[in-house]
């Protein structure tokens, strides 16, 4: 659990939307980068007598959080609050206008739990921040996520608004690519070469009081309209076939890479 490069530029995207506030984070975040790369790209320098190992400082210093607290399983890195996230939160727990998850979800088993936790902790009206595996992390954690699962959860039926998803290549720190929402039941091909990461910022609009309503949108598609035949035959008549994300393509033609791949929309990382 760290901010690296792209959890930077995260925090760059999100400091467009305001100031952090309060924040939490799933585990205490790790701060990797030099002095130099953070005073580039964030005007940022330590105020301490001694560099910080951790990122509380940066993000009060340069990204608007007014409070930076943490919460994990073990208290090797003495986060604020101890508990395992695959279980439900205790009761009581606070809420937060920033709820940052940089590398810690793919390692809980219980994903949907601890997914839940972090909406648990996010106040309305506040953000939840994603940087997590999406491809070629295998042996890393428990799990690599695609960005429709971010689509299908952070819904406007669940309560949630403004849901933007992207994906971008650990090895290139320059360049994110917006996925485009999946729509008519077209599903989202990613594939690559290198580790990819996905991001996602999301705003919590309202509280539902029901269970989330997920499904994979190419199927609830089909539901609802009755489609008959098998999905991958459905894409393919629709002009949908598998696309490759390669490093061959993302480091030399990054504009050409948003028209042979609709899906993907090019961009400066962090915006």
């Amino acid at each position: 659990m760290g901010i690296d490069a792209h959890g930077l530029n995260c925090l760059r995207y999100a400091k467009r939307f305001g100031g952090l506030g309060e924040t939490v984070t799933a585990g205490r975040q790790s701060l990797p980068l030099s002095a130099e790369v953070l005073a580039a790209k964030a005007g940022f320098r330590d105020p301490g007598p001694e560099r910080s190992p951790f990122g509380e400082r940066l993000m009060m210093g340069a990204f608007g959080a007014t409070s930076v607290e943490s919460i994990d399983a073990s208290d090797y890195e003495q986060a604020t609050y101890i508990h395992d996230l695959n279980l439900p939160l205790p009761a009581g727990m606070k809420t937060y206008d920033t709820v940052i998850d940089f590398g810690t979800i793919e390692h809980v088993y219980n994903i949907t739990q601890a997914i839940g936790n972090l909406i648990g902790l996010c106040k309305v009206g506040g953000q939840i921040l994603h940087v997590t595996p999406a491809n070629n992390f295998c042996g890393h954690g428990f799990w690599q996520v695609s960005p429709e699962l971010f689509f299908s959860l952070y819904s406007p039926r669940n309560g949630f608004r403004d849901t933007e998803v992207f994906v971008a290549s650990r090895k290139n720190h320059s360049r994110w690519y917006k996925v485009v929402p999946p729509v008519n039941g077209k599903r989202i091909h990613i594939t690559s070469q290198s580790k990819v990461y996905v991001i996602c910022r999301t705003v919590l609009d309202r509280r539902v009081e029901t269970s989330f309503s997920v499904q994979q949108s190419d199927y609830a598609s089909q539901w609802e309209h009755g489609v008959g035949q098998n999905v991958e035959a459905a894409l393919a008549a629709a002009g949908r076939t598998e696309e490759t994300f390669g490093e061959k393509f993302a480091y030399k033609y990054f504009r050409g890479l948003s028209e042979w791949n609709p899906a993907l929309k090019p961009m400066a990382a962090g915006g």
